[in-house]
């Protein structure tokens, strides 16, 4: 595999040439999309305001899956009963002493989760319009499952381990070019389905890498490299003809389906509404990345691997509680979309890769979280114990 200068590993197939020989590193692609500007509130004289029908309100109930016994998908239903008028601005979730004297949080999450989702999606700045918070956040829900994978069985003559090499290596070209997380998430996501789907020699692997990571950058960049960089990064082992042809067969294989709800969304999603610090969401960062090289978690839904890296970032931090953050954690915890079983897998199977990543040829993610602006979560001790500490809830 050719080297990108990030950090060494193996290469990926025995057909690449002058793997010792180094060159200069390429040149990187800032992201110019700058600052949206939002659309300016209209002022309406209250008396012309008409009067709005109030909808109904959506409760969360849980369903049970036909595809499995575990209630993994969160359930809505409409509630025949018109809820009161008017709308809370602060969040409630600030207060709680004035949660005393109820029997359960519960009562109040139908009406306390849209709001705090709401005010969390305006607050990232993933909405310009509060108004389709809700709606956005439900189809968020509901798209995450079109696209699950649900047998995580690799065709020969892949491999986990030459799929975790060539992850490794897509994640050291992805921060080589300054891409937007959400591009690796999609990549890794395109990448999983391919495999399934797409016939592909062992001689193309890396080909096909490089095409599931120029397909996300078009989708969810806003400036995009050259073929001819692409086929430079890849040693020149394959030319812009064949780049462009297994393009053409990636989008075909999928149908030109790229829709994908990334868990980093539900991450950071999750993250504000449960007051988490930013070295919590930073560790839920580096927990997240470290799940693309573990096939395993594909078969996961977003949510519930969103889910379970903060909680497990909470674990490892063991941060001072504080009255209104616990709240808030147990309102941000009843979106996890599964049983507590399923959330104890996943966090059992990133406790243990993120034990050994710094002793793993693949450690790109490790070198990446190791650095000053990503607060070097990576090198955290309470990594090493993570496994241990899992231990009780077993």
């Amino acid at each position: 595999m050719a080297r990108t200068g990030f950090c060494d590993s193996k290469p990926l197939l025995d057909l690449h040439k002058k793997v010792d020989e180094r060159r200069a590193p390429l040149r990187t692609w800032a992201n110019a999309c700058g600052p949206r500007d939002r659309w300016q509130s209209v002022e309406v004289e209250e008396s012309r305001m008409a009067p709005v029908k109030m909808e109904t309100e959506h409760r969360w109930e849980r369903r049970l899956s036909a595809q499995t016994s575990e209630g993994i998908l969160m359930g809505f239903h409409d509630d025949n009963q018109a809820h009161s008028e008017g709308c809370v601005e602060e969040p409630v979730l600030l207060h709680p002493l004035g949660l005393q004297g109820l029997h359960s949080l519960q009562a109040l999450v139908p009406s306390l989760l849209r709001h705090e989702v709401e005010l969390a999606l305006e607050k990232l700045g993933l909405l310009w319009d509060r108004t389709y918070a809700w709606d956005l956040f439900l189809e968020m829900m509901r798209t995450q499952t079109q696209a699950l994978l649900t047998n995580t069985d690799l065709i020969q003559p892949f491999t986990d381990a030459t799929r975790a090499v060539l992850v490794d290596w897509l994640i050291q070209v992805h921060e080589l070019m300054h891409f937007q997380e959400e591009t690796l998430h999609l990549t890794i996501h395109l990448l999983n389905r391919c495999v399934r789907q797409i016939k592909v020699t062992t001689a193309n692997l890396q080909l096909l890498g490089m095409v599931c990571l120029f397909v996300a950058a078009k989708k969810e960049e806003s400036l995009l490299p050259e073929v001819s960089a692409l086929c430079y990064l890849m040693d020149h082992t394959y030319t812009k003809r064949q780049l462009l042809r297994m393009e053409r067969k990636v989008l075909s294989g999928l149908k030109f389906d790229l829709a994908y709800s990334s868990p980093l969304c539900f991450l950071v999603l999750l993250a504000s509404v449960g007051r988490c610090s930013d070295k919590v969401v930073w560790m839920g960062r580096y927990l997240l990345e470290l799940s693309l090289l573990e096939g395993q978690c594909a078969a996961f839904l977003p949510v519930q691997l969103a889910g379970a890296t903060l909680c497990l970032s909470r674990q490892v931090l063991q941060e001072p509680p504080t009255p209104d953050g616990e709240t808030a954690w147990c309102l941000a915890s009843s979106v996890h979309a599964g049983s507590e079983a399923t959330l104890l897998r996943i966090m059992h199977i990133l406790a243990s890769t993120a034990a050994k990543a710094h002793t793993r040829e693949t450690c790109a993610t490790f070198i990446k979280f190791s650095s000053s602006e990503r607060l070097q979560v990576s090198r955290h001790p309470g990594l090493k114990n993570a496994p241990s500490l899992l231990g009780i809830y077993t």
